[in-house]
């Protein structure tokens, strides 16, 4: 189970319990055993963390709950869909709000006072349904004076569901007074 929650700590008891074929009483007892926070502690642990303050996004701007965050390098946010975010025929996430997670994210982890998506490449892999967390990983994979591309990959559990490539213009400040 620690390793699990090495590669990702943000597994909840159920992906766990899922993951490992057992109860979900089981995981929470080896949690417990091996002092393991449960997964709401461990999402406020990082979340307090001052460092996770973008500075290209003002407060609300960030689609989804930012868990993780290296300003210059890279980012990790969590998405729970709500049925408000579902088409009501299928009950699968209506895309944009995918695009919106990735997007402010590959944003947030830009080094700038502002940046702007120039540039987007998006593929969705399968639908996501109501109830499911979407785990999104930005990377800054390179910068060329002010232009940053960005890689987002999106999960359920282990399974990708969405990848997008970014490119990220960093604006000087002095262009926005104009």
């Amino acid at each position: 189970m620690a390793r699990y929650l090495e590669c990702d700590p943000f597994l909840t008891d159920e992906d766990l319990a899922q993951i490992l074929d057992v109860s979900i009483q089981t995981i929470r007892l080896d949690r417990f055993e091996l002092k393991i926070p449960e997964f709401k502690e461990r999402v406020l642990t990082v979340a307090k963390n001052p460092g996770l303050v973008p500075r290209t996004l003002a407060g609300g701007e960030m689609v989804g709950d930012m868990v993780d965050l290296e300003v210059g390098s890279c980012g990790i946010s969590i998405l729970t869909v709500t049925p408000e975010m579902t088409l009501s025929k299928t009950q699968y996430i209506r895309g944009h709000h995918l695009f919106a997670q990735a997007n402010s994210l590959a944003v947030a982890a830009i080094d700038a006072e502002i940046a702007l998506t120039g540039i987007a490449r998006v593929s969705f892999k399968r639908p996501v349904t109501c109830g499911e967390k979407v785990l999104a990983r930005a990377l800054i994979k390179s910068k060329k004076g002010n232009k940053y591309m960005v890689k987002v990959t999106s999960h359920v559990k282990d399974e990708i569901v969405f990848v997008g490539r970014f490119l990220i213009f960093a604006v000087a400040e002095e262009a926005n007074l104009l």
